[in-house]
């Protein structure tokens, strides 16, 4: 019963974020002449170019997509994605024909334009990181992505997506030109750099919520007080660690490795607690989380 609560809760997280993310394009992306990243921002700038609303491009895109991962690479995954691609097409329509919404929109006028492109590269990074951790994705090129790494792992799928990008930012150059007054076409490249911002922006949100929380710092201590130094990590840390024999290359003298995992919060004061006892040093490197299901032992 606690366990269909918490998938109840996780769809409901996910028809959240696809409303707001509807919200972000229809208050801050659409208003400023702008397109991001990968399908969305093709989506945006057909809807642009030819009127064609981002809510049908998204549902004609994604539907295809969906139903493919749900035979070809999971199912679950499938179907949360479909479920935010649903929330986020069928919203962005209704706001699209909204108009007590049209005092909201956030339309910088072509002046200090960055400020809504930060707004909305966080949204859409939080939105990521959240769909992300739920096992759930943005559709489009998260999609292939998911496909092609399950496929081929060895395949480097990020040089895909930035050349994705790239070609956006590239095609947003020509898309949002505007018409001068004699009829020549002015073009600009604060679309490219607004959509270049964007991307930086929703990228290092996104990836700062799905490691942000599981971040831990790994130290690998070598020491001749190794049981001192289990009592400080069991007491003053509450953690546990792991005993391995080893040897000095030089002296051949036996020493004792102790592995620990703490959260980043606890690294300073484990740096202080290494460096109270003599013959002992300690190698530190950061991990992107700990995985596992560890029983305690009283």
């Amino acid at each position: 019963m606690q366990k269909k609560r918490f998938i109840l809760l996780d769809y409901l997280f996910i028809i959240l974020v696809g409303i707001l993310v509807a919200f972000n394009y229809t208050l801050f992306i659409v208003p400023n002449d702008f397109a991001p990243a990968g399908f969305n921002g093709i989506a945006t700038m057909l809807q642009y170019k030819l009127n064609f609303s981002i809510g049908y491009t998204y549902m004609l895109i994604n539907i295809p997509l969906c139903i493919l991962a749900f035979f070809l690479v999971d199912r679950k995954f499938a179907i949360r994605t479909f479920v935010y691609c649903m929330s986020y097409s069928s919203t962005y329509l209704f706001l699209q024909s909204a108009h007590w919404l049209i005092p909201f929109h956030y339309d910088a006028g072509g002046i200090d334009t960055v400020y809504p492109v930060l707004i909305a590269g966080i949204i859409s990074g939080f939105a990521y990181g959240i769909l992300v951790r739920r096992d759930s994705s943005t559709g489009g090129t998260d999609v292939i992505a998911r496909y092609v790494t399950r496929r081929k792992p060895s395949l480097n799928f990020f040089w895909i997506t930035s050349s994705l990008s790239a070609t956006v930012a590239f095609a947003s150059y020509f898309v949002y030109a505007k018409e001068g007054i004699d009829g020549k076409m002015i073009y600009d490249l604060k679309p490219v750099c607004l959509c270049a911002l964007y991307c930086f922006v929703s990228s290092f949100v996104g990836n700062a919520i799905i490691k942000g929380s599981k971040a831990a710092y790994q130290f690998i201590v070598v020491t001749e007080h190794p049981e001192a130094i289990e009592a400080e990590i069991t007491e003053t840390f509450h953690h546990s660690a792991t005993r391995l024999k080893a040897s000095g290359v030089y002296t051949g003298k036996d020493k004792t490795m102790l592995l620990c995992v703490v959260n980043k919060h606890q690294m300073v004061d484990f740096e202080n607690l290494i460096a109270k006892y003599p013959d002992t040093f300690a190698i530190e490197q950061q991990v992107g989380g700990v995985v596992g299901n560890f029983k305690r032992v009283k």
